[in-house]
């Protein structure tokens, strides 16, 4: 199996360091790694550099995407990628040495176009208690081998079939390059097309949670965010047709979640802030839900909200 990581990079070369590093310890080690710079001023150049000097067991490749937009940048990794798997990871995780290998074994062992891993986040101890006690940051896990819900298809550690990518166009839809949604957008294509996209729960990354993060300002804009992805989605059929009387009751519900949400916030307070704040986010979810069939978006890649 010739595998491919690609990785989109902004403005973190730290992170990006690490994650290299990671990679050259592989128990599976790639063909290559392509780095994809959405940042004009090309400043991860320096890190790939002084990697590319370091020996590295696989090629290591780097080009500059200058038009802010992730999905372009995602776009330029796939088209550099020879291999005939390729594993996207993000440029702020850390990947375990066996986490190319799971992804690989699962791929191999179950007929599938795509494998998805847990992300586990890493909450510094100075964080607040109610952030430590609220497990904001945990994505659902799954047994593996199981087929992945098209409403929890996301990318951060996938590994894909280059051979289904190259079958769609874009393949991703650079409307979402802004906003995000890219990923899910392309990855409930791909099983809207056939493909099979299983859960691999013994391929962790871990994703420290930086600083910035640690805020309930940035939990409700990611809810929301969250949410107009989940309508964008639905808005475009991918989870099924949606007719006249299906978005009519699609934005009745997300007003009628909201505002129970809003209720079970106040209610919940007494209990710990972290319960009040898991429905503030359901809040921020449903207003988002319904802000898309209005017409507004959160661009959270920069710019501003359209």
């Amino acid at each position: 199996m010739r595998i491919s990581v690609c990785i989109a990079t902004y403005r973190r070369p730290d992170r990006l360091d690490s994650l290299l590093e990671d990679l050259a310890w592989q128990r599976k080690i790639p063909v290559e790694v392509i780095v994809v710079d959405n940042d004009a001023a090309g400043s991860a150049r320096a890190v790939v550099e002084r990697q590319r000097a370091s020996n590295l067991p696989f090629e290591l490749r780097y080009e500059v995407q200058p038009v802010q937009n992730i999905s372009l940048t995602r776009n330029r990794t796939v088209a550099l990628a020879s291999g005939d798997w390729l594993a996207f990871i993000d440029d702020d995780e850390r990947a375990p040495t066996d986490w190319l290998r799971q992804l690989s074994h699962c791929a191999a062992r179950h007929p599938a176009d795509g494998v998805l891993g847990p992300v586990v986040p890493v909450v510094p101890d100075k964080a607040p208690a109610w952030i430590r006690r609220g497990a904001f940051y945990d994505w659902a896990r799954l047994p593996t081998g199981s087929e992945v819900p098209p409403n929890r298809l996301r990318f951060g550690n996938v590994l894909l079939r280059a051979a289904a990518l190259h079958a769609v166009p874009g393949p991703f839809d650079p409307a979402y390059g802004r906003t995000g949604g890219e990923d899910g957008d392309l990855l409930t294509r791909l099983v809207q097309r056939g493909a099979r996209v299983l859960w691999c729960d013994e391929a962790i990354v871990h994703e420290p949670v930086e600083p910035s993060r640690l805020s309930l300002r940035w939990l409700m804009l990611r809810a929301l965010r969250g949410g107009q992805d989940f309508a964008r989605h639905r808005q475009n059929g991918r989870y099924g047709p949606l007719g006249a009387l299906g978005r009519v009751a699609f934005v009745l519900r997300a007003l009628l979640q909201a505002l129970l949400s809003a209720a079970l916030s106040l209610l919940s307070w007494p209990l710990g802030l972290h319960h009040a704040v898991h429905w503030l986010l359901k809040l921020a979810a449903n207003v988002g839900k319904v802000s898309v069939f209005l017409g507004w978006h959160y661009r959270e890649y920069g710019g501003q909200a359209t």
